[in-house]
């Protein structure tokens, strides 16, 4: 499946539009993570952990996104957004979600 932040598909040409798709991932943030990411903010460089979540939370809604495109039957996702929040208590979630137009493109 084809997916891409840019409303069409340079050569293909959209022949339906399916519906808008979404897909969400909400991930708690482990305590021990949270420590070591603000150590490593007192010393400075990046914060793989948080990285790496990042990056897994926004694979978990783009896979979520790609199926209910394909239960539409589409073979393609255009103008997809993706955002990030922290939610909860204290911001301990991460939320990630994906969205887009589900098309057939051929």
């Amino acid at each position: 499946m084809q997916l891409t932040t840019t409303p069409g598909i340079d050569g293909k040409r959209i022949t339906r539009y399916c519906g808008v798709v979404a897909g969400e991932a909400v991930l708690g943030a482990n305590i021990f993570k949270d420590l070591f990411a603000g150590i490593r903010d007192l010393v400075g460089g990046r914060s793989g952990t948080y990285e790496k979540e990042l990056q897994r939370a926004r694979d978990i809604a783009l896979e979520e996104l790609q199926q209910r495109a394909r239960d539409l039957g589409a073979n393609a996702v255009v103008g997809i957004d993706i955002d990030y929040e922290v939610l909860g208590k204290e911001n301990g979630m991460l939320m990630v979600s994906a969205s887009g137009t589900a098309v057939i493109v051929e």
